[in-house]
């Protein structure tokens, strides 16, 4: 096992810390019905609000039914609306509350509070190579999942 590559491992673990990390630091700022994994969803309706399902299905990285589930939370909790588009019924848009909209300006808050936590001890030229890494390796990732379901190459390839 010495030479075997840790990396997906590695991520994995970052990935449940960081979450519990989130959570306890909205909770410390009032916010307790907020997941982080609802947080992705927030903040791609903060960059970009009133978008159809799919779209924030692809902006998240989410099925679409593990979508739907956390969409439902999330409009229990008053935080979103689903509304029918004009141009097609059958078209669901997702819309921000004004409840929601006021929590941008802690999630900022708390996301550079992660960030800090995460990058302690790392040059801005650390984070850029560790980042494009990243990149590189999500971009692979997409092109194999697409491969698996018969999709093709991804146009975005597995190299920058």
């Amino acid at each position: 096992m010495k030479n075997t590559r840790k990396g997906a491992f590695l991520i994995a673990q970052m990935h449940q810390i960081s979450g519990r990390i989130f959570s306890k630091l909205l909770k410390d700022h009032g916010i307790h019905d907020i997941t982080p994994s609802q947080g992705r969803i927030l903040y791609a309706l903060w960059q970009k609000d009133d978008v159809p399902i799919h779209r924030l299905a692809s902006e998240t990285s989410l099925k679409k039914s593990t979508l739907t589930v956390m969409l439902d939370a999330l409009e229990r909790s008053g935080h979103i609306i689903r509304i029918p588009s004009g141009e097609d019924r059958r078209r669901i848009h997702v819309r921000l509350t004004d409840k929601n909209r006021g929590l941008w300006s802690v999630y900022v808050r708390v996301s550079r509070q992660m960030t800090s936590l995460g990058y302690a001890g790392f040059s801005d030229s650390e984070i850029d190579t560790f980042e494009g890494m990243l990149e590189r390796i999500l971009a692979n990732l997409k092109s194999a999942e697409e491969a698996l379901n018969g999709k093709g190459a991804s146009s975005e390839g597995g190299k920058p």
